[in-house]
Order: C-alpha cells, then sequence, then structure tokens
C-alpha cells in the first residue's frame, strides 16, 4: 500500500479530459496513401527516488524495419482479449482496454506484472503465469482472475498519446503510462525479438546519452525522459501533456539526433512512400538538404519551421542538393523567395547541369568536400558523390555521431528504383560498397521512411537483395526469357502486376550491367546468355 500512495500523489490515469477528450483511430481522418495507425500502449517503467528516478529502457533490433537501433520503452500493439479485461477506478471503456494492453504488453515483454495481489506471488510462480499466456493456454483476463489478480488505474499514470506522423509505413496510435515497478519484481528483456540490450538508467544519464548522439530515440521517448529527467514532481503529468503531439496532433518537426531535423513534406514520390523527407542540419548555422514539395500548404509548413528556428537565433546558411529529382526539389524555389531570393543553392555539377533553366545552383560540391556547421553541436559533413540512382546523387556523412543522410541511396521504406535514363546499376552497387565501408556508421536518414538505426546491415541487405535479382535474372535469361517483360514474370514474383512496369525498368538496368560484364549479350531487342569456354 506504501507504493500505492506515493504514487497516487502524482497519478492522472487516462480516463481524465486530458485522455478521453482525443478521438480513437478510427475517428482520424486518413488519406488513401497514409497507413492506418494501429492502437497501441507503451509503459515507462520506473524505479528509485522520485528526485531522479530511474527508468527500463531498450534497444529495439536493429532488424526491425521500424525505428531499428532506437531505444524505446517496453509495449505493443492492442488486443481484442484487452477491452475484456477489468480494470479497477476507471470507467472509461477506451482506456480500460489500453491500461490492460500496457500491463500484458509489460508483462509479455520484461516480466514486471502490474496487478493487486501479485506481491503474493514468488518469481517461478510469476514466470508460470507468464507462460501460461504465452501459450495461449490462457488469455490475460483469465489468467487475472483465476489467480485473483486485478488490475487498478491508479497504478498506470496516462503520460500522452503520441501518433506516428504519416511518412512511415508503419504508424501507431501509442498511449504511454507511467507506471513505478513493484517491490521484488526486476524487469529483464525476455528474448531477444522486438527489443535487445534492456537496462535500467537514471533518466537524467539516458537524456545525456542521447544529447551525446550516443542514444537514438523517437520524438515521444525524447519528450519523456526529458520530463523524467527534471523529477517526478506533483506537476510531472502536466509537463507531460504540456506539448500538442501528446494529445496526438501530428508531429512534423522531428529531432532524431542534436541538430538533425527531419521534416516530412507530402511529395510527388512513388510508392509506398508518400513523402519526403527536408532535413534541417545545424543549430545556429543551418543547411537546408532537399526542400522537397511543390505544394503551397507543405511549402508553407516548412517555411514555419524555420521562420522558428531563425526567430530561436539560427541562419539559413544555404540550400543542398542530394540530385536533381522533381521529389526532392519542388520547394526550392519557394523557399529561396521566402527567404529573401538570395540564398545560395548547392548541388553536384551533374545535378546543376539537369537542374539547368529550372534552378539555379549556385555552386558544386566535389566529392571529398566538408562542410562545417557552427552551433552547439558544430557538424561536419563530407561530400559523398554516389552515382548510381543519378549521376549527380550526393550523400553527406558525420563521422563523429556515425550519421549519413543518404537522399535516395537507402530508404526507410520502399525501394530504390534505377533507371537507365539517369542512372546505373554497376555504380549504384559501386556506391554502396562505399557506403558500406565508412568508418563508425550508425544510422541513416533517408530520403523516404524513417531513419534506419542498424546502417551496416541495412546497407548489406541492399546488396544482397540486387545481387540475388542479378543472379535470378541471369538464370531467367539462360532458361529462355528474352524479353525484361518475360523475366519479370519469371523473377519478379514477389510483386503484384500493377508494379511490373516499374520492375521492367529494373531489370533493363540489371540487365545492362550483365552486358557491362560479359554475361548477357543483346541483339534486335533479345537478350541471351552468353556461354563462355
Amino acid at each position: 500500500m506504501e507504493r500505492e500512495a506515493e504514487t497516487h500523489t502524482f497519478a492522472v490515469t487516462a480516463d481524465d479530459a486530458s485522455a478521453e477528450k482525443i478521438t480513437t483511430t478510427e475517428e482520424k481522418p486518413q488519406t488513401s496513401k497514409d497507413a492506418t495507425p494501429k492502437t497501441a500502449a507503451a509503459v515507462i517503467l520506473w524505479r528509485g527516488a522520485r528526485e531522479e528516478p530511474e527508468i527500463f529502457w531498450a534497444r529495439r533490433s536493429e532488424r526491425l524495419a521500424f525505428l531499428g537501433g532506437f531505444h524505446a520503452f517496453a509495449g505493443g500493439q492492442r488486443e481484442v482479449s484487452d477491452a475484456e479485461t477489468p480494470v479497477d477506478n476507471c470507467d472509461a471503456q477506451e482506456t480500460r482496454a489500453m491500461i490492460a494492453c500496457a500491463a500484458r504488453e509489460l508483462f509479455e515483454e520484461t516480466g514486471v506484472l502490474v496487478a493487486r495481489g501479485s506481491e503474493r506471488l514468488t518469481k517461478g510462480q510469476r514466470a508460470s503465469l507468464l507462460d501460461e499466456l504465452e501459450s495461449g493456454r490462457m488469455m490475460f483476463p483469465r489468467l487475472l482472475e483465476h489467480f485473483g489478480l486485478h488490475l487498478d488505474a491508479r497504478d498506470f499514470t496516462f503520460a500522452g498519446r503520441w501518433v506516428t506522423p504519416p511518412f512511415s509505413p508503419r504508424r501507431f496510435d501509442t498511449w504511454f503510462f507511467l507506471v513505478r515497478c513493484p517491490a521484488k519484481q526486476e524487469a529483464y528483456l525476455r528474448d531477444a525479438g522486438e527489443l535487445e540490450s534492456g537496462e535500467w538508467i537514471k533518466a537524467k544519464d539516458a537524456l545525456a546519452r542521447r544529447e551525446k548522439s550516443q542514444a537514438l530515440v523517437a520524438p515521444p521517448v525524447l519528450h519523456l525522459v526529458r520530463t523524467l529527467a527534471a523529477g517526478l514532481t506533483d506537476d510531472v503529468v502536466e509537463r507531460f501533456l504540456s506539448v500538442p503531439q501528446a494529445h496526438g496532433e501530428p508531429v512534423r518537426r522531428i529531432e532524431f539526433l542534436p541538430g538533425y531535423v527531419c521534416f516530412p513534406l507530402r511529395a510527388p514520390t512513388k510508392p509506398p512512400a508518400t513523402h519526403t523527407n527536408c532535413f534541417i542540419i545545424g543549430t545556429r548555422d543551418l543547411i537546408v538538404i532537399d526542400p522537397a514539395s511543390p505544394d503551397e500548404s507543405e511549402q508553407a509548413a516548412l517555411a514555419s519551421c524555420i521562420d522558428d528556428m531563425i526567430a530561436s537565433g539560427a541562419t539559413v546558411r544555404e540550400i543542398v542538393l542530394t540530385h536533381h529529382h522533381p521529389d526532392h526539389t519542388g520547394g526550392v524555389e519557394a523557399l529561396r523567395d521566402h527567404l529573401g531570393g538570395k540564398l545560395p543553392v548547392a548541388a553536384h555539377y551533374e545535378t546543376a547541369n539537369l537542374l539547368r533553366d529550372k534552378i539555379r545552383v549556385d555552386h558544386h560540391f566535389d566529392d571529398g568536400d566538408v562542410l562545417k556547421i557552427e552551433g552547439d553541436p558544430s557538424i561536419s559533413l563530407r561530400v559523398l558523390h554516389t552515382p548510381g540512382h543519378a549521376r549527380g546523387h550526393l550523400c553527406f556523412y558525420d563521422e563523429e555521431r556515425g550519421a549519413l543522410v543518404t537522399g535516395d541511396m537507402v530508404v526507410g521504406i520502399g525501394s530504390i528504383l534505377i533507371d537507365t535514363t539517369d542512372g546505373d546499376m554497376r555504380d549504384y552497387l559501386q556506391s554502396l560498397e562505399r557506403l558500406r565501408s565508412l568508418p563508425k556508421l550508425s544510422v541513416l536518414f533517408g530520403a523516404h521512411g524513417p531513419p534506419v538505426g542498424g546502417a551496416r546491415a541495412k546497407i548489406e541487405e541492399y546488396i544482397r537483395h540486387r545481387l540475388e535479382r542479378e543472379q535470378n535474372i541471369l538464370a531467367a535469361v539462360q532458361a529462355g526469357a528474352t524479353t525484361p517483360a518475360e523475366i519479370v514474370q519469371k523473377v519478379y514474383t514477389d510483386v503484384p502486376a500493377k508494379a511490373h512496369p516499374m520492375a521492367e525498368r529494373a531489370v533493363v538496368a540489371h540487365l545492362q550491367k550483365l552486358e557491362a560484364d560479359e554475361c548477357v549479350r543483346r541483339a534486335e531487342g533479345a537478350y541471351v546468355a552468353v556461354v563462355k569456354v
């Protein structure tokens, strides 16, 4: 009861108006292109002194497509049975289900059971309950009832509700709850599934690691950790809910690392992507990479974000382009005009040539150039010429932080089209090999989708996938396929028919490389394998 009394001094459960006035996922309007958010719950488990609380967080597996390598709290998607779980001291049906989801996910991922009556259970008994749950022999509400346990809303402090931005292929409408770890229970990661490297850490130390770019965190986790680093004061709930994003408003300005702001812009890109990420790098001096959108409302949103940064003392130094494609350059002149018309634009000379008479490029980058961006922190970006997707494609590497702005070389959603009108498969693979060899590489900031924390593994996956496609294309030619369309029918069996025209363009890029490698030859539009003696 001591734990309950101490927690109750600042507990505001999610059936308060601040949570209930947020619309449910089903009520939120969605465009046809946006991924519908999945309802989920996450638990900020804490222990120790309220002045310097420790929190339990874990690094997400690098194998995960969504925010792999990022630090997060235990949690997961809501299940049907969560709505059937009774919760004491909570009248709101939706909130009861989300508290049940939070309790179940916490138990499944860390072995911590936050339920009244659990203090009677030994460690071995809790393990037995967990086995009953995971085996499917007993659902969570039945398990609680059978062992005389019950959930109480007073043990779950509502800490906000955050919705993943629409640029992500996987979106979540996540309810966060602050929960004190019960006495005599210890959190641990039960397997190396979605989460790995779990640990207890003081909130202020977790924040310091992030500020030193030693830990990747998404905006909700950053806000929650920053709040807790100031202590569990009586107004902690008000501080949790002090930002509009904690009430379900979409996040537009996303700071993944200190000095690295991602601003996703709806742009005419290729599906499954719907947005192109504009990156604003720096704190005092700023460079803006790929102001992408031709849409006036999106341009206005980006301009407003930059105006806010200028009002805080920053100065925009220049606009930088990764390459010439319209879904990366559509807002360049609008942003330049907004900032007075004199702001310089920089790109590779090949990009400048392709944009002639469309966008004025004021100076050119060469491979190996260094962009020094003054501020706190100061940032140095090395310019890498990475042709393949486009002749003038550039990436920007921050070796100190292991951060690589990849443009369209590697992305967080979908795959990269290598079109022979402007790209080259051999160049692309060589550029990927170069990126893979970069020292200290840790995170990729691609032009589409979320960042990738398992940087080297992701690049290796790209290389492996391309080479496997190439071997399958060669095998199809050796088996008698003579045209790109025939090859697609044999090789791209995992691709829907509506995407076959794009797949044919990719096949042509692979065939041109195979020709250069003297593995196939072409005569009158037909391809045949080269028989080497």
